[in-house]
Parts: structure tokens; C-alpha cells; sequence
């Protein structure tokens, strides 16, 4: 991203941050990158139009899984950090992000689509499980 880019992300993030202070601002970058990360996986980052479109629950998958790549079994503990405190956070930073039109949503899209009745936790302990194993069989 070039810097002017950059530097308007980041006044819109803190124009964001200034109205809802509730969440750290790289708790705002990360849904930015897991956005970026589940487009790639879902492969939606080749197509253009309404077909780029993801969803809040596809987002809220993709959230888990480059969370768990990222820190691993220690997510929980970022995401504390950053103030957020289940998938709900995640709806409100998303609707954050829209209004600040730093994101676009479709009639449908919905701050319901990030109820999410797992537990993060789970996903972090299996994605580390699975890179222990990972190591031990080398």
C-alpha cells in the first residue's frame, strides 16, 4: 500500500476509533488482513463485482483461522487486548469499518451474521494441535 494509502487508512481508523473507542486499531488492521486472507483462501480475490463479496459468516471463519495461524494458541489473549471479547466484536468493528466506508456490505449482510455459538478458543488449541503434530512427524 502506498503511503498515502496508508495514511488515509489509518485517519479513517482513528476517525473510527475516536466515535468507538472500545477497540484497539489493530484490532482494525487484523480485520482488514483476515478479510484480505479469506478472500485468497475463498478465492474471491481473482473475481470482481458483487462475486468479491464475503459474507459476515464466511469472514468470521476466516477471522479464526488467520488468527490461529498468526498467535496461535495465544489469539485469545490478543484479542483481549485489542478489546474484543467474542465474534460479536468482530460484527462491531466490520459495521465500524462500513461506516467509515473503508468496507461495502449488501442489504442482507447483518451484525447476526457474527453470532457465532463456538468457541473461539477450540479453533486456536486444534490449529496449534495440528502444527504440533506437524513438527513431531518431521
Amino acid at each position: 500500500m502506498a503511503a498515502p494509502e496508508q495514511d488515509l487508512l489509518e485517519e479513517k481508523i482513528q476517525g473510527v476509533r475516536r466515535r468507538d473507542r472500545r477497540f484497539s486499531r489493530h484490532a482494525y488492521y487484523f480485520v482488514l488482513d483476515a478479510l484480505d486472507y479469506t478472500m485468497a483462501h475463498l478465492g474471491k480475490d481473482q473475481l470482481t463485482g458483487e462475486d468479491r463479496h464475503v459474507g459476515g459468516r464466511e469472514l468470521l471463519i476466516g477471522i479464526k483461522e488467520h488468527a490461529a495461524e498468526q498467535f496461535g494458541p495465544m489469539a485469545d489473549v490478543v484479542f483481549e487486548r485489542w478489546g474484543v471479547r467474542g465474534p460479536t466484536d468482530f460484527g462491531e468493528i466490520v459495521f465500524n469499518l462500513i461506516e467509515a466506508e473503508l468496507l461495502s456490505r449488501r442489504p442482507s449482510d447483518s451484525r447476526l451474521d457474527f453470532v457465532d455459538h463456538g468457541d473461539f478458543r477450540d479453533v486456536f488449541e486444534q490449529k496449534h494441535r495440528e502444527v504440533l503434530e506437524r513438527i513431531a512427524d518431521c
